[in-house]
């Protein structure tokens, strides 16, 4: 069992792909991931969700989050109350087994694949469902150990003063903020000041799971593991110990740009660790590491008259998401994380919903090489199983992508979408790049051709009507017979007053 091949899934938070050098970033380099791109392969048209939870989610069942009455997600900073008295992790975790959809029994979760397969499955970072977990809830998704956070509101800090180990709080000696340390979103005096102040601020998280990313890979190095490491990185509010030499003395870059920039070179440093670790137990080259993020890029570094944000351009005028929408150039990215395309997470545009998706293999995955094939989050459950020999649950979205990853693309399924939901409502795509967007507000559609409109800036939908009818039925029946259902509201199951 032990020649079985070990799989690492790294999951970055937020992470638009320009802003990793392998994808063009121009003003850093991010080596130890680039090295990942240069020895295995690099997805050009992978998609996520618009935001964190539905694509958690999406991933971690196999099934798009357009569907009606699959899964659900409750809100963060339920955690909170622990440290203000008012609640004991005992309530919260009933509070959180009654509110929303429960799994069912016979319910299959990504890492009980491995994990059925005789592997050893291990969880190490941000929770892996909604915005509020339980130590009984990861372990029924198949995480046989797990560690980390255990509220989305509290992994905006980066100072925990407590984290959970297999359900367990476990105290971090010299964090004293309640809230995790967390600061604010645009840079200030004030902010600038609080960020500088490293009082009750002893230890990273990042820092933290490293050791224990090291000591899972230690332990477990005789048997085949599945290792999930979802990162807080490089989500905001912004928050690093240090400014990375490697951006330390830019000249094109703000202080507070540097500091954002630090977090993307912070998680580069981790996968270093990763690599480092592996060719040390000499288990590198048959371990899969597969890196990609949740949902497309986000702007954190905001500064008055140098970054915008998503509502609206640097002179004030707003984004309406429908007709106007983010771009590097008009919000004032001086990353063009977006990598050039429109829009930000939490939308249906490009720039929202493409990550940068990474696999590699030694031997197996030629280096260098990059694909084309479209790919969709919900696809690693089915690829997981194809790569380990295990049998897919009946009823999933996901389609396999193994032949791509081994050039055996003649064995290569064909899908006929990807779909996934957004605020305004769920969008299409189809393997030769249409893409189709439907409006909530106006009851109506967008139509874009991806390979001669990759800022999606021309919509074609009155010239292509046969298409927009075509794509709009398979939406439709992705959406289960109701477009709201591509909402993110369709999931949000709220608390009870209590």
């Amino acid at each position: 069992m032990a020649d079985n091949p070990n799989v690492i899934l790294i999951y970055g938070d937020d992470l638009g792909r320009g802003m990793l050098s392998c994808y063009g970033q121009q003003h850093f380099e991010t080596p130890n991931i680039d090295r990942l791109a240069n020895e295995g392969m690099r997805f050009n048209h992978a998609y996520g969700c618009a935001f964190c939870a539905p694509s958690r989610a999406s991933m971690l069942t196999g099934l798009h989050d357009c569907h009606n009455g699959t899964w659900t997600y409750t809100q963060g900073g339920l955690y909170d109350r622990i440290s203000a008295g008012e609640l004991t992790q005992n309530q919260i975790t009933e509070l959180i087994h009654t509110t929303g959809l429960q799994a069912d029994p016979d319910d299959i979760f990504l890492a009980q694949i491995a994990e059925e397969s005789g592997y050893v499955t291990g969880q190490i970072g941000k929770l892996e469902w909604g915005f509020a977990t339980t130590g009984a809830r990861i372990r029924r998704h198949g995480w046989q150990y797990h560690y980390g956070y255990y509220d989305h509101a509290r992994c905006h800090g980066f100072y925990p003063p407590f984290l959970f180990e297999n359900g367990d709080s476990t105290h971090i000696r010299g964090n004293t903020h309640a809230d995790c340390g967390v600061h604010l979103d645009w840079d200030s005096e004030e902010n600038r000041a609080r960020r500088q102040n490293r009082q009750g601020k002893a230890v990273y998280s990042q820092d933290i799971f490293n050791e224990k990313i090291v000591e899972f890979l230690r332990s477990h190095q005789d048997k085949p593991f599945f290792l999930y490491h979802p990162s807080q990185l490089p989500h905001g509010p912004i928050a690093i110990p240090d400014i990375h030499p490697a951006v330390k003395h830019s000249s094109e870059l703000t202080t507070f740009e540097k500091e954002y920039a630090s977090m993307i070179l912070k998680l580069d440093e981790t996968v270093g660790i990763i690599l480092d670790e592996l060719e040390s137990l000499g288990i590198d080259d048959r371990t899969m590491i597969i890196f990609c993020s949740d949902n497309g890029h986000e702007v954190y570094a905001l500064q008055e008259r140098r970054t915008s944000g998503r509502r609206a351009d640097l002179n004030g005028e707003p984004f309406d998401e429908i007709t106007t929408k983010f771009y590097s150039e008009t919000g004032g990215d001086v990353f063009n994380g977006n990598d050039g395309m429109g829009g930000l997470k939490w939308s249906s545009w490009e720039g929202g919903t493409r990550i940068p998706y990474i696999v590699r293999l030694p031997e197996r995955i030629s280096p260098g090489s990059v694909s084309n094939h479209r790919i969709a989050n919900y696809d690693l459950m089915p690829t997981l199983a194809d790569f380990i020999g295990a049998e897919l649950p009946e009823g999933k979205d996901g389609v396999s992508f193994l032949p791509t990853l081994l050039e055996e693309h003649e064995m290569q399924q064909n899908r006929e979408w990807i779909v996934y939901a957004s605020r305004l409502g769920p969008a299409l795509v189809t393997p030769d790049g249409w893409k189709l967007r439907y409006i909530n507000s106006t009851d109506g559609f967008q139509l874009y051709h991806l390979p001669h409109d990759y800022r999606e800036e021309n919509d074609v939908s009155a010239d292509c009507p046969d298409i927009v009818a075509r794509l709009s039925g398979w939406l439709l029946n992705a959406c289960d017979g109701d477009y709201q259902n591509g909402t993110p509201q369709a999931h949000l199951a709220a608390y009870p007053d209590f």
